[in-house]
């Protein structure tokens, strides 16, 4: 944390300095040249910073940029949007863990005007599902800048060792393929994923929606024990339960999944493509030279991945600047700043940039497929659109934990269910 505080704080006075030379620094107002910017402390903000000249010589403003550690701008943003602070003009933030309570309490400027009445700005070359999460009650609050889609990564050498010729298509063949390769292959698993109770939800909800359910209706009543949702919790933790690795851990993150994965120890795991360098980084990873990727497998609904947006830039309500925070965003997330962030290998929200050969020439050829998928068929959130949504993640997540354990996933859906219709009737209030 005291290293996340260096950082926030440097650039403010870099930046403070850069505005007294200036003659600059009032930053209020509909007239002020200065656009205050909040961002996050990413690959994809160094990328903006160091293009950032560029943008003040086009616009003829400046550019006061502020860069936290996720603690810390959450933690800035409960103090200042809560207070009514209008010393926040572009806020870059996270649309499914905070983007419903921002938009909710009126936190986040609709653009929906701004947009639609700027044509070059091409609002129609934005992923349907990224849109959807930084969209409320029809308004556009968000712009998405990064992405995630939810692939297969699999080892091609135990394919071909089974007698496989491709990678499943399906979660049948998947189930069947897991099975064969952990049988010809002792001591690998034939199937690995996150386990833990919260952790699972977001790789978990990309089975749900390929079995045809969802956390809750088009009322925005709970449906986690519809009969999909019930096949796609016994399903999920059946696969671990069966063919996962030996003595199987129910707390297990992102990192201890993969771990077991690059160290040769299973042979297909579902998982973010943000994370594939983890498996293709010699220095991480024993499959360098073997681990492939695959659309996610197809379920009785089809091949239906989550395609989410991760982080995306608003403006600030109470700004009085909005004008021109509204032209650094046209900048930002527009389609060259789009195109030059996929080519550093920061997966964008618009089809464009997956369209064109330069900004997929950075992935895996198979990756770069897969994610095409995943951008055309994937929905718009990984986890329950909520105010709340940590102890939303805890609740309907436990069906997960006890499919796993060999209990009973359609009775624990059914309770699962009620818990979490009670705490949307409660959110409700």
């Amino acid at each position: 944390m005291r290293r996340r505080s260096i950082i926030g704080t440097s650039l403010a006075v870099v930046t403070a300095m850069s505005l007294a030379a200036c003659g600059g620094g009032d930053g209020g107002g509909e007239d002020s040249k200065t656009v205050r910017v909040t961002l996050v402390n990413h690959v994809w903000t160094e990328n903006i910073r160091k293009a950032l000249p560029e943008f003040e010589k086009q616009s003829g403003l400046t550019v006061d940029v502020t860069q936290l550690g996720e603690d810390q701008l959450s933690d800035q943003y409960n103090v200042k949007l809560n207070a009514g602070s209008d010393d926040l003009d572009v806020m870059m933030y996270r649309p499914l863990q905070e983007g419903k309570l921002f938009a909710k309490n009126k936190y986040l400027a609709d653009l929906s005007e701004r947009v639609k009445s700027d044509s070059a700005f091409e609002i129609g070359d934005f992923q349907a599902g990224p849109m959807q999460a930084t969209t409320y009650e029809d308004n556009i609050v968000g712009l998405p800048i990064i992405t995630e889609q939810e692939v297969l990564y699999y080892r091609k050498d135990l394919l071909t060792k089974s007698g496989f010729t491709a990678p499943p298509k399906t979660l049948d063949e998947l189930k069947a393929q897991a099975a064969k390769i952990e049988a010809d292959n002792p001591g690998v698993a034939g199937f690995v994923a996150r386990t833990g109770k919260a952790a699972a939800v977001t790789q978990f909800s990309s089975f749900l929606f390929s079995f045809g359910g969802d956390f809750v209706d088009s009322s925005g009543k709970a449906t986690v024990n519809t009969e999909q949702a019930k096949q796609a919790y016994a399903y999920y933790g059946g696969l671990l339960r069966d063919h996962g690795p030996e003595n199987i851990s129910t707390d297990m993150s992102w990192s201890e999944a993969m771990a077991i994965f690059t160290q040769g120890k299973a042979a297909f795991y579902t998982e973010a493509n943000s994370l594939y360098k983890n498996a293709t980084d010699p220095t991480k990873s024993k499959v360098v030279d073997s681990v492939g990727f695959a659309a996610f497998p197809a379920g009785p609904a089809g091949s239906k991945p989550y395609n989410i947006p991760s982080w995306a830039l608003g403006v600030n309500d109470s700004s009085e600047n909005k004008d021109n925070a509204w032209k650094f965003i046209q900048w930002a997330a527009g389609k060259e700043q789009a195109l030059a962030q996929q080519t550093a290998g920061v997966p964008g929200a618009r089809a464009s940039v997956w369209a064109n050969p330069a900004g997929t020439a950075s992935y895996p050829k198979d990756l770069a497929e897969a994610n095409t998928v995943s951008t055309a068929n994937g929905v718009g959130h990984d986890r329950p659109l909520v105010v709340k949504v940590a102890q939303a993640r805890e609740i309907v997540g436990q069906p997960i934990v006890d499919a796993i354990t060999g209990k009973d996933a359609a009775s624990s859906a059914d309770t699962a269910n009620a818990a979490f219709q009670k705490f949307l009737d409660d959110e409700a209030k």
